[in-house]
C-alpha cells in the first residue's frame, strides 16, 4: 500500500511557505527573553561574580547562577559538565563547577522584557577570574606532566577512555606482508552548520510541569538530563518538540535545555509564570555547541602480494574537547571502523579519547565512521597503489561476507552485502571506461583554468556503519497505535500513531506514518501522527545511529499487531503500545576488544571523479556515483535526499570547511569564515544508486541510509586527487592553498 511509494511529505507545504512553526518563530505574546552567558574563558577558575550592576539594568526580571541549580552537572553519557558554572554553586556535582574547561561554559542566565535588555545585562555582569594553563591539543594534553583537565576523574591522563583490540598475532602477519604502508592521518573539526541555531520557550504548563518547547534529537533523554540538574522527578518535566531545522548530531547533547528549565522554574517560584525565550544566533551556535571530533591516526596495514590483508596496527587519538558528550561512544565507533569492513586476521587497535581545553567534541553524522574510514580506506588504496592491483578488486578480496567474524572476533550480523555494494558502485561508475577529458571550468571569478594545468582522476572507497546503539547500550523504541472506527466495521477507517522520534528534516515522521498505514492497512491520508512529545509518546530513543527507521518501523508493527488485537477483541478505539528491543550488544572486553558490538550494519561505497587545477590548487567534484544498501527504500525519495545531502555535507568536510581554533578559541565563529558549500560549489552530478537487500531484522526489511554517504567522501576523494596528480593527502579539507602547497612540496 505506502512502502516503497514516495508521497509528498505532510510538511512539505507549510515548510516550502515558510508558515510551519520552528522554536525560533515560537515566540508567546508578553513571552520574557534570556540570554545565557558565556565564560568567555577557555582554561580559569572564577573566583567571584556580581550581578549585582546587571541586575539595575532597566528590564532586567532575574539571573539565574550556578547557585539556582539543585544538582549542578550533567552530561548525556558521563555527568562531567557543570549546568552553569560559578563560586556559588551547590556542591551537588561530580565536576568542580568553578572552573570554566571551554570557552562556552555557560555561567549565567539573564532574563529581561526584551533580548536588547538582557544582552544589555550580560554585558553588566562582572567576573574576576584566575587563569590556568592551557591543554589545547592532543599532544600539549599528552605531554608528561600535562595539567589534568579533569583531576575528579581520578586518573593521571587526559587520556581518560581507552579501548583495546588485540587479534591474532600482528607480527606473524607483518612477516607474511609482501608490502606495507605505515601512515598518519589527521581529520580535523567539522561545524554542524545546521539551518536553525539553537532556541526554545520554557514555561510552567496546566499540570504544573517544567516545559520546554524546543528543537533536539531525542526527547526523553533531553528530560531526562533537565530533570536531574533542576532536581524533579521525570515526570514533572515536559520536552515538546517544535520543527527542527537540522541536527546532524549537533542537538543531542544539551545546549539551552538545561538554562531555560531553570529559569522557567525558579521564576515561577519567586512568582513570576510567563514564558523565557531563548534564541541563540549563528555566532553564538557555531561557538556554543559541541563539533565533529579532530584527531589523529596512526595505521600500519600490511597485505600479501596478491592484495590479501595478512595485519593491521592503528592508534587513534580523538580530541574529547572540555566534556565528554558522546566521545566514548563515537571512539567506540572510530575503533571499529578503523578496520574496515575488511577480513583482518591479526590486529592490534589501541584508540583514545583525551580532554582538552577547547570545543568539546560530539555526535555528528557518521559518529567516528568518517575519521575510521579516512584512515583505514586511505591505507587501502595506498596498498592498492603500492601492489598495482586495483582498488575494488583488493576490496572484493577482502571484504566481509556472512558467517566471517569482524575486527571484534565475533560473528557479523546476517546480511553482510559489502561485496554486493561495492561491486554494483564499480558497474555504476563505469570504471571499465576511461575517463572523458578534462573541461575548462572557472575556480577564480572571470580567470579561466589553463587547460595545461587540469587533471582528471578517480577515487573509491567504501565501508560500513553500525545501525541502532552500541557496546551494551540499553536499545529500545517505543509506539502506540489507536485505530479508530464503528462497532460494525471490519476494519478501521483511520488511526493515530504517538511517537517520540524527532524530525530533523530527513523525512522520519512521513516514512513513520507509511509504515503505520502497512502495518495496519490504513489509508495513508488517515494515519494521523503525533510526535515528539513526552506527555503523549514514550521512550523513541534518539534520531541519530541511522536508527530511527529501523527502530521506529519496528515498534510501530508491534504497536500495531497489539491494537490490532483489541480490535478483534471488540475495542473501540483499540490500542496498542509496543516497546521494541533489539537483539543485545555487548561491550567490548577491555583487554582483548572481543565482543558483539552491533546488532545491524549499514553498507556503503564511492566513486569520486574530480578534475584538479594544478596551477591553482582547486577542485572541482564532477561526478558521485554513492552506492547504499538500505534493505527497504520505505520511501525511495527521502532515501535519494538523505545520499544526496549527505554527500554534500561531506564535500564541505572534506574540502572548504575549516575550524580555526587558537588558544583554546573558535576564531572563525561566522559563515564569512567558515565557508559551507555553496549551490555552486557542489559536485556537478550525484548518482544515488539503491540497493534493497533486506535486512533480516529490518522493518519489512528496511536498514538505515543517513549516516552512510558522508562516511567514505574524504578517502574517496583523496584517492581521487592521487589519481589526478600522483599525489597523496594525509589530512583535509582540501582547500586550494593546502593542495598548491601538496603538489609543490611533491615537486620539489
Amino acid at each position: 500500500m505506502s512502502i516503497g511509494q514516495s508521497p509528498l511529505r505532510h510538511d512539505a507545504a507549510a515548510k516550502t511557505d515558510g508558515s510551519i512553526e520552528y522554536a525560533g518563530d515560537a515566540v508567546p505574546a508578553g513571552a520574557l527573553h534570556a540570554v545565557v552567558v558565556f565564560s568567555g574563558r577557555a582554561h580559569a577558575r572564577m573566583l567571584s561574580m556580581s550581578t549585582d550592576a546587571a541586575l539595575a539594568v532597566p528590564g532586567v526580571v532575574d539571573i539565574i547562577t550556578a547557585a539556582d541549580a539543585p544538582v549542578n552537572e550533567y552530561g548525556l553519557t558521563m555527568r562531567d559538565q557543570p549546568a552553569l558554572v560559578g563560586v556559588d554553586h551547590t556542591g551537588a556535582a561530580a565536576v568542580d563547577a568553578a572552573v570554566s574547561r571551554w570557552e562556552a561554559d555557560q555561567i549565567a542566565v539573564v532574563i529581561a522584557e526584551t533580548r536588547t535588555a538582557a544582552t544589555a545585562g550580560a554585558a553588566a555582569i562582572e567576573v574576576e577570574w584566575e587563569d590556568l594553563p592551557l591543554v589545547d591539543t592532543i599532544d600539549a594534553a599528552l605531554a608528561p606532566g600535562a595539567l589534568l583537565v579533569h583531576p575528579e576523574n581520578g586518573l593521571d591522563t587526559n587520556a581518560y577512555h581507552h579501548l583495546r583490540i588485540r587479534k591474532g598475532d600482528p607480527d606473524f602477519g607483518f612477516a607474511l606482508a609482501y608490502a606495507v604502508i605505515d601512515e598518519v592521518y589527521e581529520v580535523p573539526h567539522q561545524e554542524h552548520a545546521y539551518l536553525q541555531p539553537e532556541a526554545g520557550t520554557a514555561s510552567i504548563d496546566e499540570e504544573g510541569r517544567v516545559t520546554i518547547e524546543i528543537g533536539g534529537q531525542w526527547t526523553s533523554e533531553d528530560r531526562e538530563q533537565v530533570a536531574h540538574v533542576l532536581g524533579l522527578p521525570e515526570d514533572r518535566v515536559r520536552i515538546i518538540y517544535k520543527a527542527i531545522g537540522g541536527a546532524f548530531g549537533g542537538k543531542e547533547d544539551m545546549s539551552i535545555q538545561i538554562a531555560l528549565g531553570l529559569a522557567a522554574m525558579r521564576l515561577a517560584e519567586r512568582g513570576e509564570h510567563r514564558p523565557i525565550h531563548c534564541r541563540w544566533s549563528r555566532e553564538e551556535s557555531i561557538v556554543g555547541h559541541h563539533k565533529r571530533h579532530r584527531g589523529r591516526i596512526r595505521i600500519r596495514l600490511g597485505a600479501t602480494h596478491d592484495g590479501t590483508i595478512t595485519a593491521l596496527e592503528a592508534d587513534v587519538d580523538l580530541d574529547a574537547g572540555a566534556y565528554n558528550y558522546t566521545s566514548n561512544k563515537v571512539l567506540g565507533n572510530a575503533h571499529l571502523s578503523v578496520a574496515g569492513a575488511y577480513r583482518i586476521p591479526h590486529a592490534r587497535i589501541d584508540s583514545r579519547a583525551i580532554y582538552t581545553t577547547t570545543v568539546p567534541g560530539g555526535a555528528f553524522r557518521g559518529f567516528g565512521g568518517p575519521q575510521g574510514h579516512f584512515a583505514i580506506e586511505s591505507a587501502v588504496n595506498r596498498l592498492a597503489a603500492e601492489l598495482g592491483i586495483d582498488p575494488v578488486e583488493m576490496r572484493l578480496r577482502n571484504a566481509l561476507v556472512d558467517g566471517d567474524d569482524g575486527i571484534t572476533q565475533t560473528v557479523m550480523p546476517e546480511g553482510v552485502s559489502m561485496r554486493e555494494v561495492i561491486t554494483a558502485c564499480s558497474l555504476q561508475a563505469e570504471l571499465d571506461e576511461a575517463l572523458p577529458d578534462p573541461e575548462p571550468f572557472s575556480p577564480i571569478a572571470s580567470l579561466p583554468s589553463a587547460m595545461t594545468s587540469l587533471r582528471k582522476g578517480r577515487g573509491f572507497a567504501a565501508g560500513f556503519k553500525n545501525i541502532g546503539f552500541s557496546f551494551g547500550f540499553p536499545e529500545r523504541c517505543e509506539a502506540e497505535i489507536v485505530l479508530h472506527g464503528g462497532p460494525d466495521d471490519e476494519a478501521p477507517t483511520s488511526a493515530e500513531l504517538f511517537h517520540g522520534g524527532a524530525e530533523v528534516g530527513q523525512g522520519a515522521h512521513l516514512a513513520m506514518r507509511q509504515m503505520a498505514s502497512e502495518a495496519t492497512g490504513v489509508a495513508l491520508d488517515d494515519i494521523h501522527g503525533h510526535f515528539s512529545d513526552t506527555a503523549t509518546s514514550g521512550d523513541p530513543g534518539s534520531a541519530s545511529a541511522s536508527r530511527l527507521t529501523f527502530m521506529a518501523g519496528n515498534s510501530i508493527l508491534g504497536a500495531a499487531e497489539e491494537a490490532e488485537k483489541a480490535w478483534r477483541e471488540g475495542d473501540r478505539p483499540a490500542r496498542g503500545f509496543f516497546r521494541y528491543t533489539p537483539p543485545p550488544t555487548e561491550a567490548l572486553d577491555p583487554e582483548t576488544g572481543a565482543g558483539a558490538p552491533n546488532f545491524c550494519y549499514g553498507y556503503m561505497a564511492q566513486c569520486i571523479e574530480v578534475t584538479v587545477d594544478a596551477d591553482t590548487g582547486h577542485i572541482r567534484v564532477d561526478r558521485v556515483t554513492s552506492t547504499h544498501d538500505v534493505g527497504k527504500a520505505i520511501n525511495p525519495a527521502l532515501v535519494r535526499g538523505q545520499i544526496e545531502g549527505a554527500v554534500v555535507q561531506a564535500h564541505g568536510y572534506a574540502m572548504s570547511e575549516d575550524l580555526q581554533l587558537a588558544g583554546g578559541f573558535i576564531t572563525n565563529p561566522r559563515f564569512s569564515g567558515y565557508l559551507i558549500p555553496g549551490i555552486g560549489d557542489i559536485p556537478l552530478q550525484v548518482d544515488s544508486q539503491i540497493l534493497e537487500l533486506a535486512d533480516p531484522l529490518g522493518p519489512f526489511g528496511a536498514r538505515g541510509v543517513a549516516e552512510m554517504p558522508f562516511i567514505t567522501y574524504a578517502p574517496a576523494l583523496t584517492a581521487a586527487v592521487y589519481d589526478a596528480t600522483g599525489v597523496w593527502f594525509d589530512t583535509f579539507p582540501l582547500t586550494p592553498s593546502r593542495v598548491l602547497a601538496g603538489l609543490r612540496a611533491a615537486e620539489e
